[in-house]
């Protein structure tokens, strides 16, 4: 089993080195975000070039997002095994290639194949999560974790980023400058990084030993928390910008900036959401992180609508619907609590099973990017099928459902939410 340092907490030296860690691998993943949720952007001008449907744009914006989910548990077991600083730079140097490619795709299916490859850079989560948890005490581990999983914010960062390329050289620069971004960033990472062999599961562990943990019940249901909070996160962070320019006819650069609205505090809030669930636990975060899901996808589910009454003066037409400004800001108070949902799950995964982090997370991972994976595909499908842009959050609004109705009968029942975090924990 994986050991902390005794001396991780009190070593000036070591807590220097532990922040230093953080922070490159904090930098690291917001690059390897970036290029996951690069199509979220260039997938526009590609869509129009060659003249693709919802379901196929749907498709091609997944693809990156399948490969970094199926590739998230075996990289978490060999971050156990080996370390996370050899297998973070394995993975940033085998994705740059593939981002340079990207370039020169020009059929459909060239974009999917070179997506499968430039997807990798996804995987980086389950490798940064062990590999920073285990430089810092566990009461501070939420933290530690937040602030990684901040790096979440590369998928704000891209939506700044590529449309000004985009606009200024056309779609086929991005791709390019992201490579090179990339390559310094790997750079960035092997000087600033470091190892320690106490944080490395013991050669004695075997793989199956590893993935026993798997069998415990209690990781479906972080799954199935986690494929809203990521999973559902990746899923709009591709979706919104061409949701904006379709549905509110506006310039890609707007679309993009407003889109920002969603994925940045999604992404930069998750080191509050780390906080929070080291003060008051997972279990009261998540909970009420599903409520307030609840509550936002509820209305923008509300499409657009207009109805017409018979009154003594003749037939008056109405109109209900969001207003960009109003969907804007429940997209912003959505991000903020998935930021926070996205903390409070691996918050979990660090208390139940923290001589097992690697594995764990990776499965979780894999649960919440094959829910990214999945749900821009059926985002594409709805709209192809009932031609109604809100569908998407009419998907999200019955997951939430589920996801609340699991937490009441496995969880709530036992529990008061509104306990401190030591008498919840002792509830459950």
């Amino acid at each position: 089993m994986a050991t902390q340092s005794p001396t991780a907490a009190v070593d000036p030296r070591r807590n220097a080195q532990a922040w230093s860690v953080l922070l490159v691998s904090t930098l690291a993943f917001t690059a390897c975000f970036m290029v996951w949720m690069m199509f979220g952007v260039i997938g526009i001008p590609i869509k129009k070039m060659l003249n693709l449907s919802s379901t196929q744009f749907g498709l091609l914006t997944a693809m990156p997002v399948l490969t970094g989910s199926l590739i998230r548990v075996p990289l978490g077991i060999w971050t156990d095994r080996y370390g996370g600083r050899i297998v973070m730079t394995i993975l940033l140097a085998i994705t740059v290639p593939a981002i340079w490619m990207m370039g020169y795709a020009t059929e459909y299916w060239h974009f999917l194949v070179i997506g499968l490859f430039v997807g990798l850079a996804g995987g980086a989560f389950s490798v940064g999560t062990p590999y920073v948890a285990r430089w810092f005490p566990k009461q501070r581990q939420g933290m530690a974790m937040g602030v990684y999983g901040a790096g979440n914010s590369g998928a704000a960062v891209n939506k700044f980023i590529a449309p000004v390329i985009l606009v200024a050289f056309g779609w086929q620069a991005v791709p390019h400058v992201y490579a090179a971004i990339m390559l310094g960033v790997l750079v960035l990472f092997w000087v600033f990084s470091a190892s320690d062999p106490a944080h490395l599961v013991p050669s004695n562990v075997s793989f199956t030993q590893q993935l026993k943990a798997l069998k415990d019940p209690k990781v479906l249901k972080y799954c199935q928390y986690y494929s809203i909070v990521f999973g559902g996160y990746v899923a709009l962070a591709l979706w919104m910008v061409q949701y904006y320019v379709g549905e509110y006819g506006l310039d890609i650069r707007v679309a993009a900036l407003l889109a920002a609205c969603f994925s940045l505090p999604g992404g930069v809030l998750r080191a509050i959401g780390g906080v929070l669930s080291d003060k008051y636990g997972a279990h009261s975060v998540t909970w009420w992180v599903m409520w307030v899901s609840w509550i936002c996808l509820f209305l923008l589910s509300y499409p657009q609508t207009d109805f017409t009454i018979l009154t003594v003066d003749g037939p008056k037409v109405f109109h209900i619907g969001l207003n960009v400004y109003v969907f804007t800001g429940l997209m912003f108070i959505l991000g903020i609590a998935w930021a926070f949902g996205k903390a409070s799950v691996f918050k979990y995964i660090s208390d139940d099973y923290p001589g097992n982090i690697g594995a764990i997370s990776g499965i979780v991972g894999l649960a919440g990017g094959m829910g990214g994976f999945i749900l821009p595909i059926l985002f594409g499908v709805l709209m192809d099928w009932t031609g109604i842009r809100s569908s998407a959050f009419m998907l999200m609004y019955g997951v939430v459902w589920v996801s609340l109705i699991w937490m009441y009968f496995t969880e709530v029942r036992r529990t008061d939410v509104m306990a401190p975090h030591g008498t919840a924990a002792a509830l459950r």
